[in-house]
C-alpha cells in the first residue's frame, strides 16, 4: 500500500491551499479529487453550448481571501474592486438607492431620494470597519478565544450590538428607512436562512464574515473568473510537489489513514500519516461510516444568465452599467425579508422572491470572447435568498427547479423597465441561457449536504473562553473526533466562502512545532 504524509479528500480551492503548504514544507501530499476538474465550487466553466462565455459557475466574488496567503503561495491572481457598491430599486416607483463609493455627494443625494439617511449609512459601516480592522488580521493565526477578541475589538457597546445580540436590532436602531434596513440585513442571510432576529445569532454570524474581509468588507471580482484562482492555487501546489488526481472518488476511510478510492474504475487504498478532509463534517461522517450526523441545510438558488445587453431601468436617472456595477438588489426591503422567511418557513415559495445580482462581466470582460464582449452581451449571477432545501425533494426537484427559475424571472421583472427574457442570449441548440442551481443540484454536483455552501452552520471566527485547546487541531479549528483526520475545508472553524482559510488552519495545524 503506498504511502504518504497527507492525503486531502476534495480538490477544491481550501484543499489546493493545504497542498500547496504542506508540500512546500517537504511533505508528500496527494490530492484525490471525484470530479475531472479541480476547484470545487471555485471554478469557472463555459455553461451554454456554443458560447464563448466563462462564468464562474457556483462562487462567483472574493472577499475574504488573506494578502497573505497570496504572497506566501506566490499567486498571480488579480482582484477588481467595484466602484458601486449596490443599487437597489424601491418597487415600481421609479426610484432607486445607489451607492456608489467614488461620489459621496450623488450617494447622499440618492439616499434623499428614498427618505434614507446617508450619514446613518456611513456611521454604520464606520462602526464594522472597526470590528473588520481588529479582527481579520487575526484570522491567519491560532484561534483567539471570545474575550481576547473582545479586548481586541476595544468597544464594548459595538461588540454587544454585533457578536452579543440579535443582529435585527442594531439594524432597527440605525436607520428608520425600510429599503436601506434590507440593503444591511442581506449580508447576514446569504447562505443562511434566518430571521433579523433569531436568538441564535446565526444572522450575527453570517453578517460578521460579509463586513471583515480584507480588514474592509469589500468584495472583489477575480479577474479571468473564479477559475482563475483556482487555477493558480493548484499551479502553486504542483509547484511545490504535490500530486494532484482528479476522478478519483474517495469511498471510505479510517481513523488509522486509510484511504479507499476509485479511480479509471479501479479501486485504490493508500494509507496517510495525516487525512485532511477537504469536505463537509456530514460527508466526512459517512465515509467513516458514522451514522447519526444531522444533514445542514442551504437556503438559496444560484441562477446563471446570459444577456445580449443590460436591461433598462424604472429609474432613468440610473445608468444600467452604475446599478449592475455592484450589487443589485431586487424585493429585499427589511420588511420584504422577514416575510419571505415567514413564508417560506411554513413551507411555501416566497413571491416576490428576494435575490441579489452580479454581473462579473462589466467589472471583467476578459470572461468574455472579444466577439461577444463587443456585442455588448453581459453575464449576470443571481443568487435568491429564503429557499431553504426543505421545499424540495429528490421527487421534485425537476418541478422546482422550473418553479425558481420562473420565480426569479418574474422577480426580476417586478424591478426593471422591460422583460429579462426578452434579452436573453440563445445557446447553439437554440436554448435561453439560462442554469439554475438548487439546493439538491448542489448537493449532486459539490457534495454540499443540503446545498449548504458553508458545509453547516457558521461559527464565530474565535472560541468561547472554556474551549478545549490542547492540540494544534482545537488551536487552529480543525479537529475532528480522530487524531489523524483534520477537517480542511469550509466546515472549519473559520472557512466559508473563497478565502482559502480552511486550509491554511489545516496546514498550519500540520506544522506546528516542524518549521
Amino acid at each position: 500500500m503506498t504511502q504518504q504524509d497527507v492525503v486531502i479528500v476534495g480538490g477544491g480551492h481550501n484543499g489546493l491551499v493545504a497542498a500547496a503548504y504542506l508540500a512546500q514544507a517537504g511533505m508528500s501530499v496527494t490530492v484525490l479529487e471525484r470530479l475531472d476538474q479541480l476547484g470545487g465550487a471555485a471554478v469557472s466553466a463555459q455553461a451554454f453550448e456554443g458560447i464563448e462565455a466563462r462564468l464562474s459557475r457556483y462562487s462567483y466574488l472574493v472577499s475574504l481571501l488573506p494578502a497573505r496567503i497570496i504572497r506566501e503561495l506566490r499567486l498571480d491572481i488579480r482582484l477588481e474592486r467595484r466602484r458601486y457598491s449596490s443599487y437597489t430599486p424601491e418597487g415600481r416607483s421609479g426610484r432607486g438607492l445607489l451607492v456608489d463609493n467614488a461620489d459621496a455627494e450623488g450617494t447622499a443625494a440618492s439616499f434623499s431620494s428614498i427618505g434614507g439617511d446617508a450619514s446613518a449609512w456611513h456611521r454604520f459601516y464606520g462602526e464594522t470597519a472597526k470590528l473588520a480592522r481588529a479582527i481579520f488580521p487575526t484570522v491567519c493565526d491560532p484561534l483567539l478565544t471570545r474575550a481576547e477578541s473582545r479586548r481586541l475589538v476595544a468597544d464594548d457597546r459595538l461588540w454587544s450590538e454585533f457578536i452579543e445580540r440579535p443582529i435585527g436590532e442594531v439594524i432597527e436602531s440605525s436607520f428608520d428607512n425600510d429599503l436601506v434596513r434590507g440593503i444591511v440585513l442581506t449580508d447576514a442571510l446569504i447562505g443562511t436562512f434566518t430571521s433579523a432576529h433569531d436568538a441564535t445569532l446565526a444572522a450575527n454570524r453570517c453578517f460578521l464574515y460579509h463586513v471583515i474581509g480584507g480588514g474592509t468588507g469589500d468584495w472583489d471580482v477575480p479577474v479571468g473568473g473564479m477559475g482563475a484562482v483556482t487555477s493558480e492555487l493548484a499551479a502553486a501546489a504542483r509547484r511545490a510537489g504535490a500530486t494532484l488526481l482528479t476522478g478519483a472518488e474517495v469511498t471510505a476511510l479510517a481513523p488509522d489513514g486509510e484511504v479507499r478510492y476509485v479511480h479509471r474504475e479501479r479501486e485504490v487504498v493508500i494509507g496517510a500519516g495525516t487525512i485532511l478532509a477537504n469536505v463537509a463534517p456530514h460527508v466526512l461522517s459517512r465515509l467513516l461510516g458514522e451514522t447519526g450526523a444531522s444533514r445542514p441545510e442551504g437556503s438559496q438558488v444560484k441562477v446563471n444568465l446570459l444577456l445580449k445587453r443590460l436591461p433598462r431601468l424604472l429609474d432613468d436617472a440610473v445608468d444600467p452599467a452604475a446599478a449592475f456595477g455592484g450589487t443589485f438588489h431586487i424585493n429585499e426591503g427589511y420588511s420584504q425579508l422577514e416575510s419571505a422567511f415567514r413564508t417560506a418557513s411554513a413551507g411555501q415559495l416566497p413571491s416576490p422572491l428576494p435575490a441579489e445580482i452580479y454581473c462579473h462581466s462589466l467589472s471583467d470582460p476578459s470572461i468574455l470572447s472579444p466577439e461577444l464582449a463587443a456585442s455588448g452581451a453581459h453575464t449576470l449571477t443571481v443568487f435568491g435568498l429564503h429557499t431553504p432545501d426543505r421545499l424540495l425533494s429528490p421527487d421534485t426537484n425537476d418541478e422546482m427547479r422550473d418553479r425558481l427559475t420562473r420565480a426569479v424571472l418574474d422577480s426580476l421583472d417586478s424591478v426593471l423597465a422591460e422583460p429579462i427574457e426578452d434579452l436573453l442570449m440563445t445557446d447553439a441548440a437554440g436554448r435561453p441561457c439560462i442554469e439554475t442551481k438548487t439546493t439538491l443540484d448542489l448537493e449532486a454536483a459539490l457534495r454540499m449536504p443540503g446545498g449548504n455552501i458553508f458545509h453547516g452552520p457558521l461559527d464565530w471566527p474565535f472560541v468561547e473562553d472554556d474551549a478545549a485547546l490542547g492540540t494544534a487541531a482545537e488551536r487552529w479549528g480543525v479537529a475532528t473526533g480522530h487524531d489523524r483526520i483534520l477537517l480542511c475545508g469550509a466546515g472549519t472553524r473559520r472557512g466559508g466562502a473563497v478565502s482559502g482559510l480552511g486550509g491554511h488552519s489545516a496546514a498550519m495545524a500540520m506544522l506546528e512545532g516542524v518549521l
